[in-house]
């Protein structure tokens, strides 16, 4: 089944402390949050899962919902 995503936004984590920073406010959102890498889909809420991607690496989070604190995260770890 395909997910259907509102928003879709490239990022990257320079630090393997800044993918526990956004899983921890991954978790506090009420919506999906799927981050892509390659072939691999991760959920954006598990901290294994992310951390198993690494750190500076461009990968791709894709969510269907709205949270300023989300968005702020996003935001900063943004790839222009």
């Amino acid at each position: 089944m395909k997910q259907i995503y509102e928003t879709e936004k490239k990022i990257c984590f320079p630090e393997a402390e800044d993918i526990k920073e956004f899983v921890d406010v991954a978790s506090k959102c009420d919506f999906d949050i799927d981050v892509f890498y390659q072939r691999a889909m991760i959920d954006a809420k598990s901290l294994l899962g992310m951390l198993a991607i690494g750190n500076s690496r461009n990968i791709t989070v894709c969510y269907g919902g709205k949270d300023e604190h989300l968005e702020k995260m996003i935001s900063k770890f943004a790839i222009a």
